[in-house]
């Protein structure tokens, strides 16, 4: 079996559940671009590809992971390889997918490129479904990353194979989302994705700011956690340069730099001292 996943946490994930169950046996691969933010135009053909991997490594310079080897890859060799291995072997492929924006985007992707495998492809959607908790509570996870292992074992019950019908409907799903670009798309319930604009997070950003001076890191990770909605730290990090070229977001440092080399504050407000600022500025 392969198994499909859209996180770099549920590789190992899926390999622990392996371990409990021997029928699931199998390679477990990882559909690594986030689909529900960036452009889609032309994606299928050559030029809008590259103008998306252009946009991504944009963003990704002064990051944490702009020289990591693992930012860098090609989904469509991902497609290839699973391709090559349906036809030469009697395998079954299965997504996991959880709620949330980021997974059923990977999704739509994905299922284009397999409607003449009907048949060979599963699906385990966690579609608002129950598990215990670490903490033995009753949860409804939008992440399979936060199921453990054992619990995350139960959902192999829930796999059924994609319909004739979605792959019919599904890819030109995914057509519609490419047409309409938008920069940011999200989970409205089920399997409907909404297109919003690049400002979508910004109040996600701006409530986690304050009238005192913070790292930008340390409101990056504040926001990541606090925001109910998800999208990835490249992402906000990029919309919160936006706010600062826009002058909804006061700077000490430069930006130009990586993302520890700056501090951020709500424009206008109460600061320390200018004494303090210099020490800042003198450390970096």
């Amino acid at each position: 079996m392969i198994h499909i996943v859209f996180n770099a946490s549920e590789v190992n994930l899926m390999k622990d559940v392996i371990k409990l169950d021997g029928d699931l046996a199998g390679t477990v691969l990882q559909v690594k671009d986030d689909f529900a933010a960036g452009p889609l135009t032309g994606i299928e053909n050559e030029e809008g590809w590259n103008s998306r991997v252009n946009w991504w490594r944009e963003l990704l310079k002064r990051s944490p992971y702009e020289n990591d080897p693992q930012t860098f890859f090609d989904d469509r060799e991902t497609i290839k390889k699973i391709k090559e291995q349906l036809d030469t072997n009697a395998d079954q492929v299965c997504i996991w997918m959880g709620q949330n924006q980021h997974d059923v985007c990977g999704y739509y992707w994905f299922i284009q490129h397999f409607k003449e495998y009907q048949g060979e492809i599963q699906v385990i959607y966690l579609n608002n479904l129950p598990f215990i908790s670490e903490k033995g509570q009753l949860f409804y996870p939008s992440w399979i990353s936060d199921i453990q292992p054992k619990e995350l074992l139960k959902a192999k019950r829930l796999a059924r194979p994609v319909t004739l019908s979605e792959f019919e409907v599904d890819p030109d799903e995914w057509k519609k989302l490419c047409t309409e670009n938008s920069m940011v798309r999200i989970l409205e319930g089920g399997k409907k994705i909404m297109g919003r604009d690049e400002t979508f997070y910004d109040g996600e950003i701006l409530k986690n700011l304050t009238n005192e001076w913070q790292k930008a890191t340390r409101v990056l990770t504040n926001t990541l956690h606090r925001m109910k909605i998800k999208t990835g730290d490249v992402f906000l990090m990029w919309r919160m340069k936006e706010l600062i070229t826009q002058g909804r977001i006061e700077v000490l440092g430069d930006v130009n730099k990586t993302w520890k080399e700056f501090d951020v504050k709500l424009p206008g407000g109460r600061t320390e001292n200018a004494e303090l600022e210099n020490q800042i500025q003198n450390e970096r």
